[in-house]
């Protein structure tokens, strides 16, 4: 009745494209917010088996869901509560991103407690103002690093662009570097530096470092600037279908659904699809979004409702049973994710990020 189809053949692809540009640099994988929505274990494994290089999350929590799967390649997570499982962490050999000395501290402790070496990733907040150490900061935590001696390995040094505008990332990029720099005086040691996200990798190739971060790409989806995926090659994994419930006529000056948004003009014929906002499908999108059925386009008149909303198909032949397609790859002429997004007045990872609900995830292609 309602169902992601998720495309792994397309996933692969895109990594691939997004390799292709890294400047040999290694690639992460971002499967943070269950896979944007296509969910985290299936890709994480689909990546694993194609080579990728890290797995990158938003928590503990994330990774050892990875780690339960039995998903072996290296993992980051940057985003931390102090009351989560570091103990696990470092026991299923999860990388930390470490932001502050309070965190580095409750970290230190879970190294003690295990035995193992706490493998760090330091991250400098270069001016997106979200987490990270300030410059004021980088110094103090440079040094309290360095007292945990063999207890903690830095693995990488890394940080965020804000995408703002090419002048405010290239001021971020310089900071990043000064950041690196400074870390080299204090004597801390590291492998990798890793700065570029999906949109920087396409836009910075020499910020690419030893390792890009590549996210919504991966998912053949556009980045926030004017770079568009389709350019470059890249696929849309995910397609949302339901299927048409009822059909009914009604006469002319019907109402349909809350508020009658839409009034009928004469006898039609009115499509019932059950899908609504619990599916994330976005209230907001009432009266701009469209959907395909049959390779037409019908827009989405009424008001979406939590389970369902319903289409005006005037005479077409539409039966119970017909598939609806409400976003997926717009090279086959059908609306996009980013259709849905600019009618919901949102993005595109607002949107894949959320379909849930009743909807069942199909998986097809890299090995299925």
């Amino acid at each position: 009745m309602r169902t992601l189809r998720i495309n792994l053949d397309a996933i692969v692809h895109n990594l691939d494209v997004m390799r292709a540009r890294a400047s040999q640099a290694k690639v992460m994988g971002v499967v943070k917010a269950n896979a944007y929505g296509h969910g985290a274990v299936e890709v994480a494994r689909t990546l694993e088996r194609a080579g990728v290089d890290y797995l990158g999350v938003a928590d503990v929590q994330e990774a050892l869901a990875l780690r339960e799967a039995g998903i072996a390649a290296p993992i980051l997570a940057w985003l931390h509560d102090p009351s989560d499982d570091f103990v696990a962490a470092l026991s299923n050999n999860v990388d930390l991103g470490i932001a502050n000395i309070e965190q580095l501290g409750h970290i230190a402790k879970a190294a003690a407690l295990t035995g193992e070496v706490a493998k760090l990733h330091l991250k400098i907040d270069t001016g997106l103002g979200r987490n990270g150490s300030t410059a004021a900061e980088w110094s103090d935590l440079l040094d309290a690093v360095k007292s945990l001696g063999d207890a903690v390995e830095v693995i990488g040094i890394f940080s965020h662009l804000s995408t703002t505008s090419r002048q405010d990332d290239l001021a971020q990029i310089e900071k990043f570097d000064a950041a690196v720099a400074e870390a080299k005086r204090a004597g801390v040691s590291f492998q990798l530096r890793h700065l570029t996200a999906s949109d920087g990798s396409l836009a910075y190739p020499d910020a690419h470092y030893e390792m890009v971060r590549i996210g919504v790409a991966l998912y053949g989806l556009d980045p926030f600037s004017t770079n568009k995926a389709a350019e470059y090659g890249l696929v849309p994994a995910m397609t949302a279908v339901s299927r048409v419930a009822q059909v009914k006529t009604v006469p002319a000056g019907h109402g349909v659904s809350y508020n009658f948004l839409h009034r009928t003009t004469a006898e039609t014929n009115l499509a019932l699809v059950p899908v609504g906002y619990a599916e994330g499908l976005p209230r907001g999108a009432t009266g701009k979004a469209e959907v395909s059925i049959g390779g037409k386009r019908y827009p989405i008149l009424s008001q979406i409702a939590m389970d369902q909303f319903v289409l005006d198909v005037g005479q077409d032949p539409i039966q119970v049973g017909d598939e609806v397609i409400i976003f997926g790859d717009a090279a086959t002429g059908v609306p996009s994710a980013d259709d849905l997004a600019a009618a919901a007045g949102t993005i595109n990872y607002e949107i894949v990020t959320r379909m849930g609900g009743r909807f069942q995830r199909e998986y097809f292609g890299a090995g299925q």
